[in-house]
């Protein structure tokens, strides 16, 4: 921050919104801070010599000859191996009763790393969670969101993912959380005794929802410093995408800007893909993979938010409950890896691709017998075989509360195939049957 004998202090406000003041001053910067009769501010936009400030906790009571400081340089991050095992809020200052962080200041949402320097995704990152390994593979330096339902434990697959990844540091960004699931965090990562690899951003949903578009930077700042200093894998988990997007249409509609589709600033896409953008593979070993969680409105995928989410990540993966098994499943139909072929079958075993199509493609022939009995058709032998088979694959590799390694995920379809089908109504390759088959 600048110094305090050279801080700019100003007296006059020209105009106040629902979300900001403006006034003129000179010398001022994009993003940069300042303190508004006493409450901290961020300058949104600059035109000649008049500047606008968006005031993180609302503009009720600032009156117009408000003292106005400010602090000479945007929001940053101290960043250090002191880092590991804290909790942060939105302005990286610590939650937990601990110390402050003493380390190099970085300036939080610099530009993404050069594409020149970036190397093609190839390193597996296992979760141990069985609808993500065998069906949509994660891979080091990729963007994937979860779509769910805000009444999907979304949360808790989070938790899951971070416990399990085989990464070397654990970023979480928590938007809009409630007390409840902050508190399930907090509680998750100490009694897994996992904390010295975690360092979580927080903003509740008793603070301000401005205060929201800081965590993504805060959290990617952090990322950044240990994938490129550091040269370590690390795993971004941002929750929840969807009410950071609400934030940013808060904001824009208090300062009367036209909205976009579904009441979603204009600029909705690239907000989203300069978070997303961050996600990389370095030539060095280093990397940051980004998972993040977008809440549906009613499993609408063609809202602004999942839409422009859509064209940006590489894939998505899908939470729904499955009646069938009772079970919150990862959908093998809606999810999908943009990059899985980079790793299935290269790091895992020569028979993960032929498993994981046979498994889909007879849970797909369950789907048809399911419509055939609601319709009120006669059920063949392997219809009956079909809809068996897909209940217990849905309950031992699809439900999110599996945690197996890829191998033994590999066996477990290996088992179901026979277990309900022939060698002949598989399809698998011959070579395959006879080195994996399972006789039951």
């Amino acid at each position: 921050m600048a110094n305090k004998a050279f801080q700019r202090i100003y007296t006059q406000l020209e105009g106040i919104t629902k979300a900001t003041v403006s006034l003129k001053a000179a010398g001022v910067s994009n993003d940069e801070l300042a303190v508004v009769d006493g409450r901290l501010a961020q300058v949104v936009k600059t035109k000649g010599d008049l500047v606008t400030l968006q005031i993180f906790s609302g503009t009720e009571g600032i009156p117009t000859d408000a003292k106005v400081t400010f602090l000479g340089a945007p929001p940053a991050l101290k960043v250090s191996e002191e880092l590991a095992g804290r909790f942060f809020n939105a302005y990286g200052e610590p939650i937990d009763g601990g110390p402050a962080i003493e380390g190099e200041e970085r300036q939080i949402g610099g530009p993404s790393v050069n594409p020149y320097r970036r190397k093609q995704p190839s390193q597996l990152i296992p979760t141990g969670i069985a609808g993500i390994d065998l069906n949509n593979t994660l891979v080091s330096g990729q963007k994937i969101p979860f779509f769910a339902d805000p009444d999907q434990p979304y949360n808790n697959v989070m938790a899951q993912v971070a416990l399990r990844a085989d990464v070397d540091k654990i970023i979480l960004g928590g938007m809009g959380l409630s007390n409840d699931d902050y508190l399930y965090f907090r509680h998750e990562f100490e009694s897994a005794g996992a904390l010295d690899k975690i360092i979580s951003f927080v903003n509740t949903t008793e603070q301000p929802p401005v205060e929201r578009l800081l965590i993504p930077d805060m959290a990617l700042t952090a990322a950044e410093y240990f994938a490129v200093d550091k040269n370590e894998k690390v795993l971004v988990l941002l929750t929840d995408m969807t009410l950071y997007a609400d934030a940013l249409s808060i904001v824009s509609n208090r300062m009367d800007q036209i909205p976009s589709k579904d009441s979603m600033p204009g600029s909705l896409y690239s907000d989203l893909a300069k978070i997303y953008e961050k996600a990389v593979q370095l030539p060095d070993g280093g990397s940051i993979t980004i998972i993040a969680v977008t809440t549906l409105n009613d499993g609408d995928i063609t809202h602004a938010i999942p839409d422009n989410t859509g064209y940006i990540t590489e894939g998505q993966l899908f939470l729904r409950a499955d009646p069938d098994s009772g079970k919150v499943i990862i959908d093998p139909f809606r999810s999908l890896s943009r990059l899985k072929q980079l790793v299935i079958g290269k790091q895992t075993r020569e028979d993960h691709g032929q498993v994981m199509n046979t498994a889909v493609r007879l849970y797909s022939d369950a789907q048809n017998a399911k419509t055939k009995l609601e319709n009120g058709f006669d059920l063949s032998d392997y219809d009956l075989r079909c809809l068996d088979f897909a209940k217990e694959y849905a309950t031992r590799l699809l439900a999110i509360d599996v945690n197996i390694k890829i191998d033994e995920m590999l066996n477990t379809g290996w088992e179901l195939f026979g277990k309900y089908f022939t060698k002949a109504e598989t399809g698998i390759k011959q070579n395959l049957i006879e080195k994996y088959w399972s006789e039951n």
